[in-house]
């Protein structure tokens, strides 16, 4: 009989100054409350960020690691309230469309509420676009426009280069973003071998790009990586 996995946290807090950084006003009580949450709803925290910027900002490195962090772990991004996050739909969506989960403390049931309203919103916008497109299609042709590229079918999967690029900056990107989980390995938890920061990566869930398991030799290499970087 397999035993269910415990859900998995990642906790992302904000404040907006860095006195309220330094004192913890603020943070205590966002603290406070992913702690709540946890009692009441179970799970495990893997890890933390906190964040001294102000929401209306689009550049919050930290947010980046926490949301790269719970993509990598398969974990749940988990915040106090929804305006630690942003009070700004871009950083909502763009989770969505990352398929990374969040919860909020205050709000367990957002996720499937808000994000659901949010999604529909968004569908109906791209489904005006649509409309709007095939009636300036239909338009251009009726002027006699010719649509399209009459060499397409010539130039149709002779070039892979556009592929190949793309699947190296999917492995940069990857790497980047372990990079920085092993970097937080390191400084939060005192890891220094490969081997414990392997077999940490591994009981969290996390997976090499190829879906595979960590290993020694592995993270070794990455870590000489992001040393270069």
């Amino acid at each position: 009989m397999n035993i269910p996995m415990k859900p998995r946290y990642v906790a992302y807090f904000r404040v907006s100054t860095q006195k309220q950084g330094r004192s913890g006003l603020g943070l205590d009580a966002q603290k406070q409350a992913v702690k709540d949450f946890l009692q009441q709803f179970g799970g495990e925290l893997v890890a933390e960020y906190m964040e001294v910027e102000s929401g209306k900002r689009p550049d919050r490195p930290e947010f980046t690691k926490a949301a790269d962090y719970a993509e990598l772990a398969n974990a749940t991004l988990l915040v106090a309230k929804l305006d630690r996050l942003s009070r700004d739909l871009h950083f909502v969506t763009s989770l969505q469309k990352r398929g990374i989960r969040f919860k909020l403390c205050d709000l367990p049931e957002i996720d499937n509420l808000t994000i659901h309203i949010l999604a529909a919103m968004a569908e109906h916008e791209a489904r005006m676009i649509s409309v709007r497109t095939k009636q300036a299609m239909t338009e251009a042709k009726r002027r006699g426009v010719v649509m399209g590229n009459p060499q397409l079918s010539l130039l149709r999967n002779r070039d892979v280069s556009n592929a190949n690029q793309q699947r190296v900056q999917t492995q940069q990107e990857w790497v980047q973003k372990i990079g920085k989980v092993i970097i937080h390995l390191e400084a939060t938890e005192g890891l220094t071998t490969c081997k414990a920061i392997a077999e940490t990566l591994n009981e969290r869930g996390l997976t090499t790009l190829r879906g595979a398991a960590f290993s020694v030799p592995i993270v070794s290499r990455l870590r000489r990586v992001t040393r270069h970087d």
